[in-house]
């Protein structure tokens, strides 16, 4: 398999950050992109959700957590203990 090579233009900070990640796995920056590059092909999609992040506002009420009803009360803990 024959080799060629692409310029990309990056922002300088986050192409600092990217190696910087990247390098924490033993990953350089052409390694990262190669493996994000065969995982699309593979997949035939990008291999991850892409989607806009929406900051909750300030003060929002937010729904319990699904697993709320696992905490106890003051009065629950100290009713068990006697």
């Amino acid at each position: 398999m024959s080799k060629v090579s692409t310029n990309i233009s990056l922002d300088e900070d986050l192409k600092k950050e990217a190696q910087a990640l990247f390098a924490e796995f033993g990953l350089d920056l052409t390694t990262a992109i190669t493996v994000f590059l065969k995982q699309s092909v593979r997949e035939g999609r990008i291999p991850f959700s892409i989607r806009k992040v929406r900051e909750p506002a300030p003060y929002e009420i937010h729904k319990p957590m699904e697993h709320s009803h696992l905490m106890d009360t003051i009065d629950e803990i100290a009713r068990r203990m006697g």
